[in-house]
């Protein structure tokens, strides 16, 4: 794979996929379910495969549930979210351990959501004028992308995107989009919206206005629009507007988490996978996932 380019993984996206949509079918010796991890060890296979052997990659956890500093000013934010239980924390805490092993460097912590970690990484990238491929199915992280050959990948449903389809898709550029959310507001965060005003409407006074601080200073302005019920749509904004710029602040990724200053880099070794395979087997995973790492294994190591 050419290293001009970066992959930047939501690997908590793909853990609670994997959590939520096989069976729990497979367990630790001592009874633990480890079904999350089973899928999540696949998907770093199959993200393996199609992707190259050697690159700039990083992968970045949600570990801030609660305790992220956006609670701070705002105390609801994702507050409809329940804590990991036993089982979930042991095999999150699992799918970090073997992505480690495997040599992928892995972001975290209590302050600073994975979205901010991602956003972060893309920054150094961008600095260095090297294109970024976010591997997501979280539409949030669309605002990361910039540059004409950065890249929104959902890898499950092999849907891969640019900054323009994303714009297209959603009617907003993707810098345009805390903005957007800052409108329509974010039900699965807690993030609260203007009464009203969805994804159409929002894209329409974004076209109209370009952003906010324009849409704030123009708010008279609203009801001319040729939107349906925009005199209404005006009035409400006007009521909502410092709630509106709340939800911006918590809509926008930090771009500069403290600590995160080095890029990230990925060179797959054989003992590296051969660790992973030894992993899987201690956890109770046997089958076709774990032949497939022994077989990678010794094809790295012959090659």
């Amino acid at each position: 794979m050419s290293t001009t380019r970066a992959w930047l993984i939501d690997a908590s996206i793909y853990i609670f996929r994997a959590w939520f949509s096989l069976p729990d079918r497979w367990r630790t010796p001592d009874g633990r379910p480890v079904h999350a991890v089973y899928g999540y060890a696949g998907f770093l296979l199959d993200f393996i495969e199609q992707t190259g052997r050697a690159s700039y990659c990083g992968a970045a956890f949600d570990e801030s549930l609660r305790s992220n500093f956006r609670n701070d000013f705002y105390p609801d934010y994702k507050r409809s979210r329940e804590l990991p239980d036993d089982d979930l924390a042991f095999q999150l805490s699992t799918c970090r351990a073997i992505t480690e092993r495997l040599g992928i460097p892995c972001y975290g912590g209590p302050r600073y959501e994975a979205d901010d970690y991602l956003a972060s990484l893309a920054r150094l990238f961008r600095e260095r004028e090297i294109a970024v491929t976010i591997v997501t199915r979280d539409k949030d992280l669309g605002q990361i992308l910039r540059g004409p050959q950065d890249n929104w990948w959902d890898f499950a449903r092999g849907e891969l995107i640019n900054a323009q389809a994303f714009g297209e898709r959603f009617g907003v550029a993707p810098q345009q989009f805390p903005d957007y959310q800052a409108l329509v507001g974010d039900p699965v965060d807690d993030i609260p919206g203007v009464p009203g005003v969805g994804a159409k409407t929002a894209a329409r006074l974004l076209q109209a206005y370009g952003d906010l601080e324009t849409l704030g200073k123009n708010l008279g302005s609203v009801a001319e629009l040729p939107l349906r019920g925009a005199r209404g749509i005006g009035e409400r904004l006007r009521e909502h507007w410092a709630q509106v710029l709340l939800a911006r602040q918590l809509a926008t990724l930090e771009s500069r988490v403290p600590g995160v200053s080095d890029i990230p880099i990925f060179e797959l070794r054989h003992t590296a996978v051969r660790g992973l395979a030894d992993d899987l087997a201690g956890l109770g995973i046997a089958g076709p996932l774990l032949q497939r790492c022994r077989d990678l294994a010794r094809e790295l190591e012959a090659a």
